[in-house]
């Protein structure tokens, strides 16, 4: 027991001894909530509360479980079930089988649905390939883990906004001639095998009896992840029992589209009136810069799980200051990157503590690309290298076959979209689905590298180019920087994370169309700014190719000072060079500002108004007869953009009247205390303004 206790910080050490019934552990990104929830579990074995049979810990990952199991052994408890959601439904299934299914075994579980989906979508009449098949299969297992049958599909995607990759009334059929294909071929998926586990418990007494009376006390990770079906499942194992502790940060929702939802974390208290509720904020993982960082993004943040937001204290000592660089296209944000990689190995740091992360696995090429020419190892984690992926494969064979047909005069962007075109890749048609959408951006990553070859470069030669990198790229390595989605890399961490591609339109992606879905992308940000150890990279490009249309940064990127939090941020000119960037961001949508006019009003233009339009008309009468008084133009004293932002913001004190763009130290000197006087409703016949000299 003193080793149980041995070490904790006081949250920990609360949430170790809460008392049993329903606990809810907020753990925020590396505070040690693995740590805080299996010392809860020895401490509850070996002081005699519990028996480690009686207890069921369930996990999202095999790898989480298994870490789980090996730190309970290390601390001298054995015999605890730590299981993923689907195994621990698959082990009780198979053992009630023959009492469920009138003596029969568990029917054949599969493990993929896409060609099942397919053989129904063709008797439905919806031609679907091999990636429309995927689309489709995430979309039925979307509704299928949110408990929605085909009847009530069509309304229940509305409601979600979801964007379905077929018409949303020929997604139901094919939902329920897939449900009927897999009754006639006696298979199950995933979602039946916990809708499965559930009706066992609930519709079967005896199931019931003997599950609950072996699983009394449950634990349960990463709960702002869990989907209706799972937290159906978890109800029946309770079954109205309260002993159960779930651990989880709201911050790091980012599954939404497959379902998940903090949604039950967030209304845990209410759901079990007295709950012990701790919060860990103690980040044992990052410099306090990072977290400092990691702090101001989500500070920002909005909707329902904003409502659990943590403040982290960084534990760890100081470090670097997170770098900013704005590039001037993406070819030399890759370059950058690469660059510092190598510094990073050269200095000591193994490849395998550094990462690249992005938003969309289609912008790993240029970064697997970059890395490849400077010398340093890579790794894809979670999806194919971009030159072995099939879609990429089979433009480059259209490219060649092109190129034997084109003539020299075509240029060469517009040869590769025609060759393009004759494998049904369309350059204004990003369709819906996530795998279609994946397919058409790794395509068009080949387009934007045509667009970035020197003037006269042929069809030949190109398809030469794109062969030179795929066999650098299919170089063998045993240890690398990992290059990851910022889905992929949730769970791990890196002493090194480079956060690249971070532009408007693609941190956030332009499909995140709902404020909840604009909010989603904020906390990948975040997800992302929290791998970090020591060192922290974040970049974006003004530019996607050399020459190309400008875009903004993103949105939810803000300025830092000293200490991570907002002020001037020195960031990176076109050349990669340091310059002083003010990041203001919109107080309505959060957006950075760039135009003058919109950084002094502190809103979009397009956002809507907070104008008092009293206090300007006041305003416009003080400033008219200060100037008179002071014979200089009325604009001398403030311009109509500054009266606007004074009469929007209303600014109560001397800091936020400073923090106008427009007001510096001499106009808040001569100006000042007559500005928030108005603002307090002075009249202007009470103001007598000083004069310039």
């Amino acid at each position: 027991m003193h080793r149980v206790l041995a070490d904790l910080d006081d949250e920990q050490r609360d949430a170790v001894t809460a008392p049993a019934g329903p606990v809810c552990i907020l753990a925020g990104a590396g505070t040690g909530k693995t740590r805080a929830i299996t010392h809860r579990i020895a401490y509850r074995v070996l002081g005699g509360e519990v028996r480690p049979q009686h207890v069921l810990a369930v996990t999202f990952t095999a790898r989480a479980a298994a870490e789980m199991r090996a730190r309970l052994a290390a601390l001298g408890v054995t015999g605890v079930s730590a299981r993923t959601f689907h195994a621990a439904a698959l082990r009780q299934l198979r053992y009630f089988a023959p009492r469920l299914f009138e003596g029969r075994q568990l029917p054949e579980l599969v493990e993929s649905k896409a060609r099942l989906v397919g053989l129904a979508a063709a008797r439905c009449g919806v031609r679907a390939d091999r990636t429309g098949a995927r689309d489709l299969a995430g979309e039925i297992e979307w509704a299928k883990s949110s408990l929605i049958e085909p009847d009530d599909y069509v309304v229940a995607a509305a409601k979600a906004m979801r964007e379905p990759p077929y018409e949303p009334a020929k997604v139901a059929d094919v939902y329920a001639a897939y449900e009927r294909v897999k009754r006639t071929t006696g298979v199950i998926d995933f979602e039946d095998m916990l809708r499965g586990a559930a009706w066992a418990v609930e519709e079967h007494s005896d199931v019931a009896e003997q599950v609950r009376a072996q699983y009394r006390h449950f634990v349960v990770d990463e709960y702002q992840d869990v989907n209706p079906v799972q937290q159906k499942l978890l109800d029946a194992w309770l079954g109205g029992r309260g002993d159960v502790t779930v651990v989880g940060d709201a911050s790091q929702t980012i599954y939404s589209f497959t379902g998940a939802t903090s949604g039950y974390l967030v209304d845990f208290r209410r759901r079990y009136r007295g709950a012990t509720v701790v919060r860990l904020v103690r980040d044992y993982r990052s410099t306090p810069q990072i977290v400092g960082l990691a702090n101001t993004v989500i500070a920002q943040a909005r909707g329902e799980p904003a409502k659990l937001r943590l403040e982290l204290v960084g534990q760890r000592p100081s470090g670097p200051e997170p770098d900013i660089r704005m590039l001037p296209d993406e070819p030399a944000e890759a370059a950058a990157v690469a660059a510092r990689c190598a510094q990073l190995v050269a200095a000591g740091t193994p490849p395998r503590e550094i990462a690249v992360l992005f938003r969309v696995n289609a912008q790993s090429e240029a970064y697997e690309e970059a890395l490849a020419e400077a010398g340093v190892p890579a790794v894809v984690q979670g999806a194919e290298r971009f030159f072995e992926r099939a879609e990429v494969r089979q433009a480059m064979v259209a490219v060649r076959a092109a190129s034997r047909s084109t003539g020299s005069d075509v240029p060469l962007p517009e040869a590769v979209v025609a060759a393009l075109e004759a494998v049904g890749w369309r350059p204004d048609a990003a369709p819906p689905g996530g795998a279609a959408r994946e397919r058409w951006e790794a395509i068009a990553a080949l387009v934007t590298l045509a667009e970035e070859q020197p003037d006269g470069t042929s069809l030949d030669d190109f398809g030469a180019e794109l062969a030179r990198r795929a066999s650098i790229q299919h170089a063998p390595t045993v240890e690398g920087v990992t290059l990851s989605s910022l889905h992929s890399a949730k769970g791990l961490e890196w002493d090194a994370v480079f956060l690249v591609g971070l532009a408007e339109g693609t941190l956030p992606t332009t499909y995140a169309k709902t404020p909840e879905q604009v909010e989603e992308e904020r906390r990948l940000l975040y997800v992302g700014i929290t791998r970090a150890r020591q060192w922290l990279w974040l970049s974006y490009s003004s530019a996607r190719s050399p020459g190309g249309r400008q875009r903004r940064p993103c949105r939810f990127l803000p300025a830092l000072d000293g200490s991570g939090a907002a002020g001037d941020q020195p960031a990176r000119g076109p050349r990669g060079e340091r310059r002083r960037l003010v990041h203001v961001s919109c107080r309505v949508c959060g957006a950075t500002l760039l135009s003058g006019a919109d950084r002094k009003l502190g809103r979009c233009a397009t956002c809507p108004s907070t104008l008092d339009e009293e206090l300007f008309e006041r305003l416009r009468e003080w400033r008219l007869r200060t100037a008179s008084g002071q014979k200089v133009p009325a604009y001398v004293v403030f311009t109509d953009a500054t009266l606007t932002a004074l009469a929007e913001r209303r600014p109560s004190g001397t800091a936020e009247l400073a923090a106008i763009a427009g007001i510096g130290p001499r106009k808040l000197e001569l100006y000042g205390e007559a500005v928030l006087a108005l603002i307090a409703g002075r009249p202007v016949d009470d103001l007598v303004p000083k004069n310039l000299e």
